[in-house]
């Protein structure tokens, strides 16, 4: 099915999913060209070139980052001793329970 038709048969319902689905999916992208390019810079030595730890730990994952970032980290063993690594799995569970929420809220008719 072309992208065309499916989005004309989208329904009211799921366009705010469809738009989610697609912010998610960037911000997983860019999550992980962002890890990828900290751990290629590291090797180099350029500390003027890197990426905060700020970013890299909170701006990405609340963004919607956060599964893709995590599973990055893991995959190329980048920053997987700072503490703060066992933060985003955690955002990653509470980004979840509020789509859950929302949706059994919505589908539940209460808004």
């Amino acid at each position: 099915m072309e992208l065309t038709t499916m989005i004309e048969n989208l329904t009211p319902f799921a366009i705010p999913y469809a738009i989610l689905g697609a912010w998610i999916l960037l911000m997983s992208v860019l999550s992980i060209i962002v890890c990828i390019y900290d751990k290629a810079v590291s090797k180099t030595g350029k500390v003027s070139l890197r990426i905060p730890e700020k970013v890299l730990f909170l701006t990405f994952p609340i963004l919607g980052g956060s599964f893709a970032m995590f599973v990055t980290m893991l995959l190329i063993r980048h920053k997987t001793k700072h503490w703060q690594m066992k933060v985003i799995p955690v955002i990653f569970v509470l980004q979840l329970a509020i789509l859950v929420g929302v949706t059994a809220v919505i589908a539940l008719g209460i808004i």
